[in-house]
Protein backbone atom coordinates (compact mmCIF):
# COMPACT_ATOMS: atom_id res chain seq x y z
CA UNK A 1 0.00 0.00 0.00
CA UNK A 2 1.04 3.10 -0.88
CA UNK A 3 1.62 6.14 2.11
CA UNK A 4 1.80 9.68 1.03
CA UNK A 5 3.40 12.33 2.81
CA UNK A 6 1.06 14.31 5.53
CA UNK A 7 -1.04 16.60 3.31
CA UNK A 8 -1.21 19.91 3.91
CA UNK A 9 -2.66 21.76 0.49
CA UNK A 10 -5.60 21.72 -1.39
CA UNK A 11 -4.50 20.61 -4.33
CA UNK A 12 -3.03 17.42 -3.23
CA UNK A 13 -6.19 16.68 -0.92
CA UNK A 14 -8.63 16.99 -3.86
CA UNK A 15 -5.89 14.53 -6.02
CA UNK A 16 -6.68 12.00 -3.07
CA UNK A 17 -10.23 12.60 -2.97
CA UNK A 18 -10.59 12.48 -6.84
CA UNK A 19 -9.27 8.57 -6.79
CA UNK A 20 -10.62 7.43 -3.00
CA UNK A 21 -14.21 8.78 -5.25
CA UNK A 22 -13.68 5.84 -7.36
CA UNK A 23 -13.01 3.10 -4.50
CA UNK A 24 -15.49 0.38 -3.49
CA UNK A 25 -14.71 1.93 0.43
CA UNK A 26 -12.83 3.89 2.48
CA UNK A 27 -11.60 3.94 6.04
CA UNK A 28 -11.75 6.93 8.09
CA UNK A 29 -10.51 7.91 11.52
CA UNK A 30 -9.82 11.49 13.13
CA UNK A 31 -7.45 12.68 15.62
CA UNK A 32 -9.40 16.01 17.91
CA UNK A 33 -8.82 17.56 21.01
CA UNK A 34 -12.15 17.89 23.24
CA UNK A 35 -11.00 18.22 26.71
CA UNK A 36 -11.12 21.63 26.86
CA UNK A 37 -13.46 22.90 24.28
CA UNK A 38 -17.35 22.47 23.53
CA UNK A 39 -17.14 21.59 19.73
CA UNK A 40 -14.26 18.99 19.07
CA UNK A 41 -11.00 20.46 17.39
CA UNK A 42 -10.16 18.52 14.85
CA UNK A 43 -6.58 18.18 14.33
CA UNK A 44 -5.77 14.99 11.95
CA UNK A 45 -7.85 13.46 9.65
CA UNK A 46 -6.75 9.67 8.19
CA UNK A 47 -8.18 8.14 4.90
CA UNK A 48 -7.49 4.93 2.72
CA UNK A 49 -8.40 2.78 0.69
CA UNK A 50 -6.91 -0.63 -0.12
CA UNK A 51 -3.93 1.08 -2.41
CA UNK A 52 -3.11 4.52 -0.84
CA UNK A 53 -3.16 6.06 2.27
CA UNK A 54 -2.86 9.60 3.48
CA UNK A 55 -2.96 11.53 6.86
CA UNK A 56 -4.40 15.17 6.46
CA UNK A 57 -3.82 18.26 8.73
CA UNK A 58 -7.01 20.31 8.93
CA UNK A 59 -4.67 23.16 11.32
CA UNK A 60 -2.36 23.48 7.45
CA UNK A 61 -2.32 26.89 6.42
CA UNK A 62 -5.08 27.83 3.58
CA UNK A 63 -6.01 24.66 3.33
CA UNK A 64 -9.93 24.22 2.58
CA UNK A 65 -11.45 20.69 3.04
CA UNK A 66 -14.24 20.82 0.96
CA UNK A 67 -12.91 18.07 -1.23
CA UNK A 68 -12.50 15.55 1.62
CA UNK A 69 -16.22 16.14 3.03
CA UNK A 70 -17.61 16.31 -0.08
CA UNK A 71 -16.29 12.62 -0.73
CA UNK A 72 -17.22 11.97 2.85
CA UNK A 73 -20.99 13.10 2.83
CA UNK A 74 -22.18 13.55 -0.42
CA UNK A 75 -20.64 10.45 -2.43
CA UNK A 76 -23.22 7.67 -2.04
CA UNK A 77 -20.69 5.13 -4.04
CA UNK A 78 -18.56 4.18 -1.81
CA UNK A 79 -19.19 3.00 1.82
CA UNK A 80 -17.40 4.78 4.97
CA UNK A 81 -15.82 2.43 7.12
CA UNK A 82 -15.21 3.26 10.71
CA UNK A 83 -14.29 2.01 13.93
CA UNK A 84 -16.20 3.43 17.34
CA UNK A 85 -16.87 6.05 14.59
CA UNK A 86 -19.73 8.38 16.67
CA UNK A 87 -17.34 11.04 17.55
CA UNK A 88 -15.74 10.87 14.16
CA UNK A 89 -19.38 11.37 12.48
CA UNK A 90 -20.13 14.36 15.04
CA UNK A 91 -16.85 16.20 13.78
CA UNK A 92 -17.76 15.48 9.94
CA UNK A 93 -21.48 16.76 11.07
CA UNK A 94 -20.34 19.90 13.08
CA UNK A 95 -17.93 20.94 9.83
CA UNK A 96 -20.61 20.16 6.79
CA UNK A 97 -24.06 19.58 8.51
CA UNK A 98 -24.45 16.18 7.50
CA UNK A 99 -23.01 12.89 8.10
CA UNK A 100 -21.32 10.18 5.93
CA UNK A 101 -23.33 7.77 4.05
CA UNK A 102 -23.65 4.70 3.54
CA UNK A 103 -21.53 4.21 6.37
CA UNK A 104 -20.06 0.88 8.59
CA UNK A 105 -19.17 0.36 11.60
CA UNK A 106 -16.59 -2.55 12.62
CA UNK A 107 -17.35 -1.65 16.24
CA UNK A 108 -20.44 -2.37 15.95
CA UNK A 109 -19.96 -5.14 12.86
CA UNK A 110 -18.32 -7.30 15.58
CA UNK A 111 -21.16 -7.75 17.83
CA UNK A 112 -22.94 -9.37 15.31
CA UNK A 113 -20.43 -11.93 14.56
CA UNK A 114 -19.12 -12.50 18.34
CA UNK A 115 -19.38 -11.68 21.94
CA UNK A 116 -17.39 -8.73 21.90
CA UNK A 117 -19.09 -5.71 23.60
CA UNK A 118 -17.68 -2.57 22.07
CA UNK A 119 -14.15 -4.45 21.20
CA UNK A 120 -11.18 -1.93 21.20
CA UNK A 121 -9.03 -1.00 17.88
CA UNK A 122 -6.32 -2.95 19.32
CA UNK A 123 -7.98 -5.48 20.18
CA UNK A 124 -9.89 -5.93 16.98
CA UNK A 125 -6.26 -5.38 15.10
CA UNK A 126 -4.50 -7.72 17.32
CA UNK A 127 -7.75 -10.60 17.08
CA UNK A 128 -7.99 -10.38 13.08
CA UNK A 129 -4.47 -9.79 12.13
CA UNK A 130 -2.65 -11.09 14.91
CA UNK A 131 -0.08 -8.32 16.41
CA UNK A 132 -0.10 -5.95 19.09
CA UNK A 133 -0.66 -2.02 17.91
CA UNK A 134 2.17 0.56 19.14
CA UNK A 135 0.13 2.81 21.18
CA UNK A 136 2.89 5.38 22.43
CA UNK A 137 1.23 7.81 20.44
CA UNK A 138 -2.33 7.64 21.61
CA UNK A 139 -2.35 9.94 24.22
CA UNK A 140 -0.49 12.47 22.80
CA UNK A 141 -1.01 16.33 21.73
CA UNK A 142 -2.56 16.09 18.35
CA UNK A 143 -3.36 20.20 18.01
CA UNK A 144 0.76 20.72 18.22
CA UNK A 145 2.87 20.89 15.27
CA UNK A 146 5.16 19.89 13.93
CA UNK A 147 3.50 16.55 14.17
CA UNK A 148 6.03 13.91 14.63
CA UNK A 149 6.65 11.01 12.39
CA UNK A 150 5.65 8.43 15.09
CA UNK A 151 2.71 10.53 15.36
CA UNK A 152 1.74 10.22 12.03
CA UNK A 153 2.64 6.80 11.80
CA UNK A 154 0.86 5.86 14.34
CA UNK A 155 -2.01 8.25 12.95
CA UNK A 156 -2.46 6.35 9.71
CA UNK A 157 -1.87 2.87 10.96
CA UNK A 158 -5.36 3.39 12.05
CA UNK A 159 -6.60 3.29 8.83
CA UNK A 160 -4.33 0.67 7.25
CA UNK A 161 -5.12 -1.97 9.23
CA UNK A 162 -8.79 -1.34 8.95
CA UNK A 163 -8.51 -1.48 5.04
CA UNK A 164 -7.24 -5.03 5.66
CA UNK A 165 -9.47 -6.06 8.19
CA UNK A 166 -12.91 -4.83 6.75
CA UNK A 167 -12.68 -7.07 3.67
CA UNK A 168 -12.36 -9.72 5.76
CA UNK A 169 -14.98 -9.00 8.10
CA UNK A 170 -17.52 -8.36 5.36
CA UNK A 171 -17.39 -12.13 4.03
CA UNK A 172 -17.74 -13.24 7.44
CA UNK A 173 -20.74 -11.43 7.79
CA UNK A 174 -21.82 -12.85 4.38
CA UNK A 175 -21.34 -16.36 5.32
CA UNK A 176 -23.09 -16.11 8.44
CA UNK A 177 -25.77 -14.19 6.58
CA UNK A 178 -26.13 -11.49 9.18
CA UNK A 179 -25.06 -8.60 7.30
CA UNK A 180 -29.35 -7.57 6.75
CA UNK A 181 -29.10 -7.11 10.78
CA UNK A 182 -26.85 -4.11 10.87
CA UNK A 183 -28.44 -2.14 8.19
CA UNK A 184 -30.91 -0.22 11.09
CA UNK A 185 -27.72 -0.08 13.24
CA UNK A 186 -25.77 1.53 10.75
CA UNK A 187 -28.31 3.91 9.91
CA UNK A 188 -28.69 4.60 13.32
CA UNK A 189 -25.06 5.87 13.43
CA UNK A 190 -25.73 7.98 10.33
CA UNK A 191 -28.98 9.85 11.68
CA UNK A 192 -27.76 13.24 11.47
CA UNK A 193 -30.28 13.76 14.84
CA UNK A 194 -27.74 11.90 16.61
CA UNK A 195 -25.26 14.68 16.33
CA UNK A 196 -27.42 18.13 16.13
CA UNK A 197 -26.91 20.58 19.28
CA UNK A 198 -29.97 21.77 20.73
CA UNK A 199 -30.18 23.70 23.57
CA UNK A 200 -33.90 23.29 23.62
CA UNK A 201 -34.09 19.39 24.39
CA UNK A 202 -30.62 18.76 26.52
CA UNK A 203 -32.55 19.08 29.68
CA UNK A 204 -33.92 15.54 28.47
CA UNK A 205 -30.31 14.14 29.22
CA UNK A 206 -30.42 15.19 32.91
CA UNK A 207 -31.87 12.99 36.22
CA UNK A 208 -35.29 15.12 36.56
CA UNK A 209 -35.19 16.09 40.39
CA UNK A 210 -39.84 15.04 40.01
CA UNK A 211 -41.87 15.14 37.52
CA UNK A 212 -43.32 18.57 38.62
CA UNK A 213 -43.87 21.05 35.59
CA UNK A 214 -42.86 24.10 37.06
CA UNK A 215 -39.34 22.25 38.43
CA UNK A 216 -39.23 20.50 34.57
CA UNK A 217 -39.79 23.90 33.07
CA UNK A 218 -36.47 25.39 35.16
CA UNK A 219 -34.81 22.53 34.49
CA UNK A 220 -34.95 23.03 30.50
CA UNK A 221 -34.72 26.52 30.79
CA UNK A 222 -31.52 26.20 33.10
CA UNK A 223 -30.01 23.67 30.75
CA UNK A 224 -30.53 25.67 27.49
CA UNK A 225 -28.93 28.54 28.98
CA UNK A 226 -25.60 26.40 30.10
CA UNK A 227 -25.93 25.06 26.23
CA UNK A 228 -25.60 28.21 24.49
CA UNK A 229 -22.75 29.71 27.30
CA UNK A 230 -21.52 26.55 26.51
CA UNK A 231 -21.15 26.97 22.70
CA UNK A 232 -20.44 30.69 22.67
CA UNK A 233 -17.26 30.46 25.01
CA UNK A 234 -16.58 27.17 23.60
CA UNK A 235 -16.24 25.29 26.32
CA UNK A 236 -17.21 22.12 28.08
CA UNK A 237 -20.62 22.40 29.53
CA UNK A 238 -19.64 20.59 33.00
CA UNK A 239 -17.23 23.96 33.20
CA UNK A 240 -20.52 26.27 33.50
CA UNK A 241 -22.30 24.02 35.43
CA UNK A 242 -22.67 20.57 36.67
CA UNK A 243 -26.09 18.27 35.70
CA UNK A 244 -26.53 18.02 39.95
CA UNK A 245 -25.79 21.77 40.64
CA UNK A 246 -28.09 22.37 37.30
CA UNK A 247 -30.94 19.71 39.29
CA UNK A 248 -30.47 21.45 42.19
CA UNK A 249 -31.10 24.92 40.98
CA UNK A 250 -34.18 24.06 38.90
CA UNK A 251 -35.51 22.20 42.32
CA UNK A 252 -34.56 25.15 44.71
CA UNK A 253 -34.45 27.93 42.46
CA UNK A 254 -32.58 31.15 44.43
CA UNK A 255 -35.04 34.18 45.16
CA UNK A 256 -32.21 36.95 44.63
CA UNK A 257 -28.93 37.09 42.13
CA UNK A 258 -26.57 37.32 45.75
CA UNK A 259 -28.72 33.87 46.74
CA UNK A 260 -26.08 32.16 43.66
CA UNK A 261 -23.26 32.88 46.22
CA UNK A 262 -24.45 30.11 48.18
CA UNK A 263 -25.23 27.66 46.08
CA UNK A 264 -22.93 24.08 46.36
CA UNK A 265 -21.01 24.47 42.97
CA UNK A 266 -21.24 27.65 41.82
CA UNK A 267 -18.43 30.45 41.68
CA UNK A 268 -19.40 32.93 44.41
CA UNK A 269 -18.43 35.72 42.03
CA UNK A 270 -21.96 34.82 40.29
CA UNK A 271 -23.76 36.48 43.32
CA UNK A 272 -22.99 40.30 41.07
CA UNK A 273 -21.39 39.33 37.55
CA UNK A 274 -23.10 39.01 34.54
CA UNK A 275 -23.33 35.24 33.66
CA UNK A 276 -25.15 35.10 37.02
CA UNK A 277 -27.34 37.96 35.88
CA UNK A 278 -28.06 35.55 32.76
CA UNK A 279 -29.00 32.70 34.68
CA UNK A 280 -31.05 34.44 37.02
CA UNK A 281 -33.28 35.73 33.67
CA UNK A 282 -33.06 32.09 32.78
CA UNK A 283 -35.13 30.89 35.79
CA UNK A 284 -37.17 34.10 35.54
CA UNK A 285 -38.10 33.22 31.86
CA UNK A 286 -38.56 29.69 32.78
CA UNK A 287 -42.26 28.62 32.37
CA UNK A 288 -43.90 25.37 33.45
CA UNK A 289 -44.00 21.94 30.67
CA UNK A 290 -46.76 21.71 29.58
CA UNK A 291 -48.92 18.07 29.61
CA UNK A 292 -47.15 17.21 26.34
CA UNK A 293 -44.02 17.59 27.50
CA UNK A 294 -43.67 15.89 30.62
CA UNK A 295 -41.96 12.85 30.27
CA UNK A 296 -43.54 9.52 30.70
CA UNK A 297 -44.12 8.60 34.53
CA UNK A 298 -41.72 5.25 34.08
CA UNK A 299 -39.31 4.50 30.87
CA UNK A 300 -40.76 1.66 28.58
CA UNK A 301 -43.89 1.11 30.22
CA UNK A 302 -45.70 0.65 34.07
CA UNK A 303 -43.07 -0.20 36.97
CA UNK A 304 -41.69 -3.68 36.90
CA UNK A 305 -42.82 -4.37 40.67
CA UNK A 306 -41.32 -7.51 42.35
CA UNK A 307 -42.76 -10.19 40.33
CA UNK A 308 -41.80 -7.89 37.40
CA UNK A 309 -38.10 -7.69 38.25
CA UNK A 310 -37.59 -11.70 38.54
CA UNK A 311 -38.98 -12.06 34.94
CA UNK A 312 -36.59 -9.52 33.69
CA UNK A 313 -34.12 -11.48 35.59
CA UNK A 314 -35.16 -14.63 33.58
CA UNK A 315 -34.97 -12.55 30.50
CA UNK A 316 -31.61 -11.77 30.70
CA UNK A 317 -31.06 -15.21 31.20
CA UNK A 318 -32.75 -16.12 28.18
CA UNK A 319 -30.65 -13.49 26.92
CA UNK A 320 -27.12 -14.37 28.00
CA UNK A 321 -28.11 -18.00 26.78
CA UNK A 322 -29.00 -17.46 23.61
CA UNK A 323 -26.36 -14.83 22.91
CA UNK A 324 -23.74 -17.97 23.80
CA UNK A 325 -25.67 -20.32 21.16
CA UNK A 326 -25.48 -18.16 18.36
CA UNK A 327 -22.13 -15.94 18.86
CA UNK A 328 -23.47 -12.72 18.98
CA UNK A 329 -23.12 -9.83 21.78
CA UNK A 330 -25.69 -9.61 23.58
CA UNK A 331 -25.91 -5.70 23.87
CA UNK A 332 -26.72 -5.96 20.30
CA UNK A 333 -29.21 -8.82 20.51
CA UNK A 334 -31.19 -6.86 23.46
CA UNK A 335 -31.34 -3.99 25.52
CA UNK A 336 -32.36 -3.76 29.26
CA UNK A 337 -34.59 -1.25 28.85
CA UNK A 338 -36.31 -3.42 26.34
CA UNK A 339 -36.37 -6.28 28.56
CA UNK A 340 -37.95 -4.38 31.21
CA UNK A 341 -40.69 -3.50 28.91
CA UNK A 342 -41.44 -6.79 27.82
CA UNK A 343 -41.41 -7.94 31.25
CA UNK A 344 -43.83 -5.22 32.39
CA UNK A 345 -46.23 -6.26 29.57
CA UNK A 346 -45.30 -3.65 26.75
CA UNK A 347 -45.31 -5.38 23.61
CA UNK A 348 -46.71 -2.48 21.28
CA UNK A 349 -42.89 -1.19 19.53
CA UNK A 350 -41.02 -2.95 21.27
CA UNK A 351 -38.18 -3.49 18.96
CA UNK A 352 -37.54 -7.00 20.49
CA UNK A 353 -40.87 -8.33 19.14
CA UNK A 354 -39.89 -6.96 15.20
CA UNK A 355 -37.50 -8.54 12.15
CA UNK A 356 -34.60 -10.20 13.13
CA UNK A 357 -34.51 -9.97 17.01
CA UNK A 358 -37.81 -11.38 16.98
CA UNK A 359 -36.39 -14.84 14.96
CA UNK A 360 -33.29 -14.92 17.24
CA UNK A 361 -34.71 -14.04 20.71
CA UNK A 362 -38.09 -12.50 20.99
CA UNK A 363 -40.17 -14.88 20.04
CA UNK A 364 -38.51 -17.25 22.52
CA UNK A 365 -38.65 -14.34 25.16
CA UNK A 366 -42.57 -13.94 24.62
CA UNK A 367 -42.67 -17.35 25.07
CA UNK A 368 -41.07 -17.53 28.36
CA UNK A 369 -43.29 -14.31 29.54
CA UNK A 370 -46.20 -16.15 28.48
CA UNK A 371 -45.90 -19.08 30.72
CA UNK A 372 -44.90 -21.19 27.80
CA UNK A 373 -40.80 -22.11 28.30
CA UNK A 374 -39.16 -23.12 31.19
CA UNK A 375 -35.44 -23.42 32.30
CA UNK A 376 -34.20 -26.50 32.90
CA UNK A 377 -30.92 -27.50 35.04
CA UNK A 378 -29.91 -30.99 34.02
CA UNK A 379 -27.32 -32.69 35.07
CA UNK A 380 -25.73 -29.46 35.66
CA UNK A 381 -26.71 -28.16 32.62
CA UNK A 382 -28.96 -24.82 31.91
CA UNK A 383 -31.43 -26.58 28.99
CA UNK A 384 -34.79 -24.37 27.61
CA UNK A 385 -37.76 -26.30 26.94
CA UNK A 386 -41.49 -25.77 26.12
CA UNK A 387 -44.14 -26.48 28.97
CA UNK A 388 -46.47 -28.21 26.78
CA UNK A 389 -44.26 -30.66 25.03
CA UNK A 390 -42.95 -31.43 28.55
CA UNK A 391 -46.17 -32.26 29.70
CA UNK A 392 -47.55 -33.70 26.60
CA UNK A 393 -43.96 -35.81 25.77
CA UNK A 394 -41.82 -35.22 22.86
CA UNK A 395 -40.80 -37.87 19.96
CA UNK A 396 -37.86 -35.77 18.44
CA UNK A 397 -34.27 -37.56 19.74
CA UNK A 398 -31.61 -35.80 21.89
CA UNK A 399 -34.17 -32.47 22.09
CA UNK A 400 -33.84 -30.80 25.37
CA UNK A 401 -37.11 -31.55 26.02
CA UNK A 402 -36.39 -35.35 26.12
CA UNK A 403 -33.45 -34.54 28.42
CA UNK A 404 -35.91 -32.71 30.76
CA UNK A 405 -38.43 -35.05 30.71
CA UNK A 406 -35.88 -37.99 31.04
CA UNK A 407 -34.49 -36.90 33.75
CA UNK A 408 -36.53 -37.55 37.21
CA UNK A 409 -34.11 -34.87 38.82
CA UNK A 410 -34.32 -32.23 36.82
CA UNK A 411 -35.36 -28.41 37.90
CA UNK A 412 -37.97 -26.36 35.77
CA UNK A 413 -37.81 -22.40 36.23
CA UNK A 414 -40.44 -20.71 34.48
CA UNK A 415 -42.67 -17.69 34.53
CA UNK A 416 -45.80 -20.54 34.59
CA UNK A 417 -47.46 -19.90 38.23
CA UNK A 418 -49.14 -23.12 38.18
CA UNK A 419 -48.75 -23.44 42.19
CA UNK A 420 -46.12 -25.91 42.24
CA UNK A 421 -42.67 -26.22 43.70
CA UNK A 422 -40.37 -25.02 41.25
CA UNK A 423 -37.06 -26.23 43.09
CA UNK A 424 -37.76 -29.44 44.03
CA UNK A 425 -36.51 -28.69 47.59
CA UNK A 426 -39.81 -27.42 49.11
CA UNK A 427 -39.28 -23.36 48.43
CA UNK A 428 -40.02 -21.31 45.36
CA UNK A 429 -37.25 -19.22 42.86
CA UNK A 430 -37.17 -15.84 43.98
CA UNK A 431 -35.00 -12.73 42.57
CA UNK A 432 -31.47 -13.81 44.23
CA UNK A 433 -31.72 -17.35 42.61
CA UNK A 434 -32.24 -16.09 39.49
CA UNK A 435 -30.03 -13.64 39.63
CA UNK A 436 -27.34 -15.73 41.04
CA UNK A 437 -27.93 -18.30 37.87
CA UNK A 438 -27.57 -15.67 35.78
CA UNK A 439 -24.34 -14.54 36.87
CA UNK A 440 -22.51 -17.92 37.34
Amino acid sequence: MKIHPLITTTDALADLCGRLAKADFITVDTEFMRENTYWPELCLVQIADDKEAAAIDPLASGIDLAPLLDLLVNNEDVLKVFHAGGQDVEIIYNLSGKTPHPIFDTQIAMMAISQSEQIGYSNLVESWLGFTVDKGARFTDWSRRPLTERQIEYAIGDVTHLSKIFPRMLKRLIKTGRGEWLDAEMEKLSDPRNYKSDPQTVWQKIRAPSRNPAVLGRLKAIAAWRETEAMDKNIPRGRIMRDETLADVASHPPREQHDLAKVRGLSAGWKDNDIGRRLMQAIADAKPLTEAELPPRAPRGAPLGKEGALVADLLKLLLKIRSREIDIASRLLARSDDLEALAAGQRKGNPLLEGWRFEQFGRDALELVEGKLAFAVVKNRLKMAHIDAIAGGNDEPDSATDDVAADKDAILLSTDDGGDDDRGDGRDWDQDDVRQLATD
